[in-house]
C-alpha cells in the first residue's frame, strides 16, 4: 500500500470514517443507534445507485474516437465539424438493443441503437439512429404502443410473440422492418460488424443559406457479419454480454473498428417529386437516383474508464444539432425532438448535459439556472435574466436558418397512410428480391419461428392478417412463410382483404 497518499476512507461529504464496517450499536448485540450517520449514506447511495434505466436502448456499449473528414461536401453543409479535409472532431458512440432490459443478451433479434455525439464547437450534435435504415412507425403517436408490445405482456410478465405480431400485423407499414429484422441482420454479430443509419431524414444548410435533404449512411470497414437464429440462441447462454466484450476487446488489442460515412442528398425540388414521401421513415431512397457520398471515417479507439460515468449517463437527442444541420417534416423525427431530451431530464436530471460525456467541451453560455446537481459553479454571481445591463451577451444571427416554405395553412389530423402514402410492400419485397437464396431461407425460417409462437383465440386473425402482408410484398415470401406455418391456403384466402 502507498502509505504517502491521502486515501482514507470518508464520508461523501469528506468527513474520515473510523469504521467502514462495524454499525454502531447499543452493546456488542443491542439495537443500532441512529446516530450512526455513514450506515444511512451507504445505504441511501446504494438504494440509488441505478439510476431508471432507459425505456429503450436500455443494454448498450460505447467508446471515444474520433471522426475525420475525408470528403467536402460543403456544397451542402456549412457545419465546421464538416468544413475542412481531414479534420478530425472527437466523439463518443454507444450501441445498444431495442427492446431488452439491461441485463437482456447481446444477441436479441432485435434493431441495434447507433448512436453518435460529435464534440463540435459550434456544440454537441448527436446523430442517434439504428443500424437499418427504416423503422416500424412512420408516426410518433404511435411509438409507445409500439414499444409496449416489444416489452413484457402486463398480465404474465413474459414476452409476448403475440403482442408483437398481432400489432405488426394491423400496421402493415412496420412490414420493411420486419422484414429486416427477421433477416440475419436483426442479429449481426457484435457492434463492429453492422452499418449504421440515421434513418431518418435530415436537412442540410450551406453557406449560401441553400437547404437540402440528407440520409446519412455508417458503413463497416471491418465487413457485414450476421449470427444466424441458431448461432444467436447459443450465443444468449453461451456469453449474453458476447457485444459488449467484443467491443472491449477489439479495442484494447489496438484493432480499431473504423465505419465510413456517406450522405445522400436530395433537393427541396427533388422532393417533391420522389415516388414516396422521401420524409417516411419506413421507406428508403434508392441508391441509384441519391448515390453515396463520402464524407468521413469515425475510428473507435478508447474504451472509458468506467461504464457508467460514460455509457450509462450517455444522453444523446436528435435536438441537438449544430449550424448547418437541421431537421426535416419526417413525423417521426419531429416527435423524437421532443421526446428524448425530455426522457434523458427524466432520467438523469434536468442538468442531464453538464455530466462530463454529455458536456459540450467548448463554450456554453444561458440562463438555466439551478436544480438538482448542478455542478459548473451555476454562473456565479452573472445575472439569470436576458436582456441585462451587465453581461454583454447577444444572439449571434450570422447562425439564423433560411425560412421554411409550408405546404398547407391548413392543420388537422392526416392518415399517415392516406392513398400515396399506403404503399408498405414494394420495398419490403424488393429487400426480398435482394436477399441470395440461403438469406431468403433464413429469413421465412425466422418468420416462422417469430409467428409460431403466436397464441391464443385470435391466433389465426393474427397469423392470416400478417400472411396478407407476407404475399403482398412477395407472393414467394408468402408461400414461404404459409408452408412453414401449415396454413390452409383455402383458408388464408377468405381472409385475403382487397389490395
Amino acid at each position: 500500500m502507498d502509505t504517502n497518499s491521502n486515501k482514507k476512507i470518508t464520508t461523501a461529504s469528506g468527513a474520515p470514517v473510523v469504521n467502514y464496517e462495524d454499525t454502531m450499536t447499543v452493546g456488542p448485540r443491542g439495537p443500532v443507534l441512529l446516530q450512526d450517520y455513514f450506515l444511512h449514506e451507504k445505504l441511501a447511495h446504494f438504494n440509488r445507485e441505478r439510476i431508471p434505466e432507459r425505456i429503450v436502448h436500455a443494454k448498450g456499449s460505447g467508446a471515444y474516437g474520433t471522426f475525420t473528414v475525408t470528403g467536402d461536401i460543403s456544397q451542402y453543409t456549412r457545419a465546421k465539424l464538416f468544413n475542412t479535409l481531414g479534420k478530425q472532431t472527437k466523439v463518443f458512440a454507444r450501441f445498444s438493443t431495442v427492446g431488452g432490459e439491461k441485463g437482456s443478451a447481446d444477441s436479441e433479434r432485435d434493431p441495434r441503437g447507433f448512436a453518435i455525439k460529435f464534440y463540435s464547437e459550434d456544440g454537441n450534435y448527436d446523430l442517434v439512429g439504428n443500424n437499418t435504415p427504416v423503422f416500424f412507425i412512420k408516426d410518433a403517436k404511435k411509438f409507445p404502443d409500439f414499444i409496449h408490445t416489444q416489452k413484457r405482456d402486463p398480465h404474465t410478465n413474459c414476452k409476448s410473440p403475440t403482442m408483437m405480431w398481432d400489432f405488426w400485423s394491423l400496421n402493415p407499414e412496420s412490414l420493411h422492418q420486419v422484414t429486416t429484422l427477421m433477416s440475419d441482420r436483426g442479429t449481426p454479430f457484435g457492434y463492429r460488424h453492422m452499418h449504421g443509419y440515421g434513418s431518418h431524414t435530415y436537412s442540410m444548410i450551406n453557406a449560401a443559406n441553400e437547404r437540402v435533404y440528407v440520409k446519412y449512411h455508417f458503413r463497416t470497414q471491418q465487413g457485414i457479419k450476421n449470427l444466424t437464429n441458431e448461432e444467436a440462441e447459443q450465443m444468449r447462454g453461451k456469453d449474453p454480454d458476447y457485444a459488449q466484450r467484443d467491443l472491449v476487446d477489439a479495442i484494447k488489442e489496438g484493432n480499431f473498428p473504423k465505419w465510413t460515412l456517406h450522405i445522400q442528398v436530395m433537393t427541396e425540388e427533388q422532393t417533391k417529386t420522389f415516388r414516396w414521401n422521401p420524409f417516411d421513415l419506413t421507406k428508403v431512397w434508392s441508391q441509384k437516383e441519391y448515390p453515396l457520398i463520402e464524407v468521413g471515417v469515425m475510428e473507435l479507439n478508447e474504451i472509458p474508464d468506467n461504464y457508467f460515468a460514460h455509457v450509462e449517463q450517455a444522453a444523446f437527442a436528435p435536438a441537438h444539432v449544430v449550424d448547418g444541420i437541421s431537421f426535416s417534416p419526417d413525423k417521426m423525427l419531429q416527435g423524437r425532438i421532443l421526446s428524448y431530451p425530455d426522457a434523458q431530464r427524466y432520467r438523469l436530471g434536468g442538468n442531464y448535459e453538464q455530466i462530463p460525456v454529455n458536456r459540450c467541451p467548448f463554450m456554453v453560455n444561458n440562463y438555466q439556472r439551478d436544480g438538482a446537481m448542478r455542478t459548473d459553479g451555476n454562473y456565479g454571481d452573472t445575472p439569470n435574466y436576458f436582456p441585462n445591463s451587465f453581461d454583454g451577451s447577444y444572439q449571434d444571427q450570422s447562425y439564423k436558418e433560411p425560412a421554411q416554405q409550408l405546404e398547407s395553412l391548413i392543420a388537422d389530423h392526416y392518415d399517415r397512410n392516406a392513398p400515396g402514402e399506403n404503399d408498405h410492400y414494394t420495398q419490403p419485397g424488393d429487400l426480398y428480391r435482394l436477399l441470395d437464396e440461403e438469406q431468403k431461407q433464413h429469413l421465412i425460417q425466422n418468420i416462422v419461428g417469430a409467428m409460431s409462437g403466436i397464441e391464443g383465440p385470435k391466433k389465426a386473425q393474427i397469423v392470416n392478417l400478417q400472411l396478407c402482408h407476407w404475399f403482398r410484398a412477395d407472393i414467394n415470401l408468402g408461400m414461404g412463410v404459409a408452408q412453414g406455418l401449415g396454413v390452409d391456403m383455402n383458408a388464408l384466402s377468405q381472409h385475403m382483404p382487397n389490395k
